[in-house]
């Protein structure tokens, strides 16, 4: 069925608009209509990163006239690669305050702001609340979770996807989309978020640059196609692109019935507490591995990473080593205190509940993880 405009069209262009906009009003599925509903559309972005970075610049480019761009996070050296919205001068700002002056720069007929704050359950329907349409491009399962969560109760379409090295994904979610339309969200894709640490983000896995800004690319495209009431949006499939072999492939998404629990449902009972495990700080570590007697530091990061400097005299068991095999034949001691090492903390703690489902009791992880240590002992080491 043909796929309804999301927003009504606004005041007729003016003459800079319509030069401005001229390769998009030569466009049959865009043209003058399709413009001003552009103009007249209410977008969020949730992360200025890799996916916000292109989808800002193109939304802006395309004419969205008001944009909200959220984000808690600043710029950081490492966003460079990737993070086309930020440049050098940007590190240490916020995010929000580079991402914002880029866009307005580019295009006065946006109205953009930002928001500085994390997303979460509390304050994520509050936040999005008076868009047409949000896209995410945050990099973490508690905010994907909470902006899903939000867009159902609101009826809102969600632009998502998600990289990871060198493939991705990206679609459409709308649990109330028109009738005949697949109304499907990110519970229909994923029920329920990863373990905690599972899931390596790009910090610690790496990531393909020019990929988010393909796939950022595509998220805007699919904005426009909502807006515009143009094309076959992503609703209903997902498409899985392969940068290193270029190639995409679209798989079908069908509701699953999952929404009106997953938005009401009542709180569950609290799962038993996880034993906790005890940390160690980085200052304390590098005393104890001078000392008699020393703790067993084992490194459960990626094999490139080790290349930025390891805990002297510790082991390397990458974690999905570790998890897939038995600890004793991979060396790790019994009769001695086990320190897990990883970036920051979180894979570290997932090595520590391996070895404790093992029977291993003598644990702790390095608090802050190696991130930690350049920063109190040894910086030296370039952070990751």
């Amino acid at each position: 069925m043909p796929f309804p405009a999301l927003v009504e069209p606004g005041p007729p262009l003016s003459p800079d608009q319509l030069t401005r906009y001229a390769r998009h009003l030569l466009l049959p599925s865009i043209g003058e209509t399709g413009q001003r509903r552009l103009l007249a559309a209410r977008v969020a972005v949730v992360g200025a990163g890799g996916l916000g970075s292109p989808a800002l610049l193109y939304l802006a480019a395309a004419g969205v006239g008001a944009i909200t761009v959220v984000d808690d996070d600043s710029v950081d050296a490492t966003n460079l690669q990737r993070q086309v919205i930020h440049d050098a001068m940007s590190v240490g700002l916020s995010k929000v305050e580079s991402a914002v002056d880029r866009v307005r720069g580019l295009n006065p007929d946006c109205d953009v702001v930002g928001r500085h704050v994390r997303i979460t359950d509390e304050n994520a329907r509050e936040v999005l609340a008076g868009h047409d349409l949000v896209l995410d491009g945050s990099d973490n399962f508690e905010t994907r979770y909470a902006v899903d969560t939000a867009c159902a109760e609101l009826g809102v379409p969600l632009v998502w996807a998600a990289v990871y090295r060198t493939a991705a994904h990206v679609t459409t979610f709308w649990t109330a989309a028109p009738e005949g339309l697949p109304a499907v969200g990110l519970r229909d894709l994923f029920p329920d978020p990863p373990e905690p640490g599972s899931v390596p983000a790009c910090g610690d896995a790496g990531v393909l640059g020019a990929l988010v800004g393909q796939i950022g690319s595509m998220m805007t495209s699919e904005a426009i196609k909502l807006v515009t009431g143009s094309g076959e949006p992503l609703l209903g499939r997902v498409l899985y692109v392969d940068s290193m072999a270029s190639t995409q492939r679209s798989i079908p998404l069908a509701p699953s019935g999952r929404y009106d629990a997953a938005v009401r449902r009542p709180a569950a009972p609290a799962p038993p507490a996880a034993p906790e495990t005890t940390t160690v700080s980085a200052t304390a570590l590098a005393a104890l591995v001078e000392a008699p007697g020393s703790p067993f530091v084992l490194d459960v990061r990626e094999p490139a990473e080790i290349a930025f400097g390891m805990v002297p005299g510790s082991a390397h068991i990458p974690l999905a080593t570790l998890r897939d095999g038995d600890p004793d034949a991979l060396g790790v001691p019994r009769d001695r205190t086990v320190v897990l090492v990883c970036k920051a903390g979180p894979r570290a703690t997932l090595a520590a509940a391996t070895l404790r489902a093992h029977g291993y009791e003598q644990l702790e992880v390095l608090d802050g993880g190696m991130l930690a240590w350049v920063d109190e002992v040894d910086p030296s080491l370039p952070r990751y």
